[in-house]
């Protein structure tokens, strides 16, 4: 077997302290032998979320390409991702069995923070890796308590951060209406937006909250609406946030309207909103926007969409969902290159925490991947960006909003 050489990470204390073997050893845990690699997923294919499902599907086109082109060291990816609908009791199960009856070497990509939460603990006990989770909670960022998981996108916190910022600056005397997940990623990008505006958080006059399970939102956007607010900041999945970019528009509301990242997608979010009523609309944003006309000459914008006509020809090509699947995909390629012939789900986070420098390719030039044993942010950068009515325009500098928990 052809022999890569790997950047190591020493000192990885506790649970993830690995006994140096002979150079060149095999090592296998469940989920990995001499020709295969098991990697669990699980996706909201159903249910209140489940415009995320294209993720998953982006993921599984991934791993046949990069099968199709050889595997990871010799190891076919045996890619498994089962639909939890977006139920944290169904994760558990869903859970369960990758790691139980699968023998999965890790969990890969889990979506959602009700989801992640509700296995966050079991994964940790049963010391499987949590890897790179599909959700910007900061206390996926815990090594010290949880050393089995960690994140992948900027952290909620951060980006709520970001918004302060931004709105301090441009909008100093605004009044803030907040439309919020009722649960615990809602509640970490509010915090870290009243945290961001400081001893400005009285600007925040309406904080309305929604559940999951609501089939509307119109009677939120009515209050918020009566607030007086003329800034609105919705943190929410891209069901509701559609629904709320549409409902603005209904009300003959006109206020500075943000919409956090994770539902900042043109196919997927703001197509079904209406493109006039997104127009205008803010975000923030850390990969490359596959309808912006900038890319089209840029070579990685090529490959991804080469991947996709080939690999995911059905997949929406306006989604940044199919771009963010694609980049996770890469990064967590380059972690098992790394873990080389030790296969042990120690290794697979050491290799994790071990990342330097890594510039992916649909990631936005300046948005640099690193990680240490003491740092599980991978990445820590994004950049304000504004709807056209066809496509996000960047402004302003790559701005890096670090978290520690």
């Amino acid at each position: 077997m052809r022999i890569r050489s790997y950047v190591t990470l020493t000192g990885l204390a506790g649970a993830l302290a690995l006994a140096a073997g002979p150079a060149g050893a095999q090592q296998y845990d469940p989920g990995a032998t001499d020709t295969t690699i098991k990697i669990g997923n699980i996706n909201p294919y159903s249910g209140p979320a489940s415009a995320y499902g294209t993720i998953g599907k982006t993921l599984a086109a991934y791993f046949d390409k990069v099968n199709k082109e050889g595997g990871i060291n010799g190891r076919q990816i045996e890619f498994i991702s089962y639909d939890d609908g977006y139920s944290p009791p169904k994760a558990v199960e869903q859970a369960r069995k990758l790691v139980e009856s699968d023998e999965v070497l890790l969990i890969f990509q889990s979506l959602g923070t009700p989801s992640n939460s509700a296995i966050h603990k079991y994964m940790n006990v049963k010391k499987v890796p949590q890897l790179f989770v599909a959700t910007g909670a900061t206390k996926w960022g815990d090594p010290e308590n949880f050393p089995w998981t960690m994140g992948w996108q900027p952290n909620y916190q951060s980006e709520g951060r970001i918004y302060a910022t931004y709105i301090k600056e441009n909008h100093p005397d605004a009044k803030i209406a907040v439309l919020f997940q009722n649960d615990d990623y809602g509640k970490d990008l509010l915090k870290g937006l009243t945290d961001g505006l400081g001893d400005k958080a009285s600007m925040i006059v309406a904080e309305v909250p929604y559940e999951t399970s609501d089939p509307t939102i119109d009677s939120q956007m009515i209050k918020l609406k009566d607030s007086g607010a003329d800034v609105l900041v919705t943190i929410a999945t891209p069901k509701f946030a559609a629904q709320s970019i549409r409902k603005v528009a209904e009300l003959d509301w006109q206020p500075v309207h943000i919409v956090n990242n994770v539902s900042q997608s043109v196919g997927g979010v703001l197509k079904p909103a209406g493109l006039d009523n997104a127009t205008g609309v803010l975000s923030t944003g850390y990969l490359k926007d596959p309808t912006d006309p900038q890319w089209k000459d840029d070579p990685a914008y090529a490959d991804w969409s080469a991947f996709m006509d080939e690999y995911y020809p059905d997949g929406d090509k306006t989604s940044s969902f199919t771009v963010y699947g694609y980049t996770v995909g890469q990064t967590l390629k380059q972690v098992l290159e790394q873990a080389g012939d030790d296969l042990t789900r120690a290794n697979v986070m050491k290799q994790a925490a071990s990342l330097r420098g890594l510039e992916l390719p649909m990631a936005l030039p300046g948005i640099i991947v690193n990680t240490s044993e003491t740092d599980f942010f991978p990445i820590e950068q994004m950049q304000m960006m504004k709807f056209n009515g066809e496509r996000w325009e960047m402004f302003g500098p790559v701005i890096s909003g670090e978290v520690r928990s």
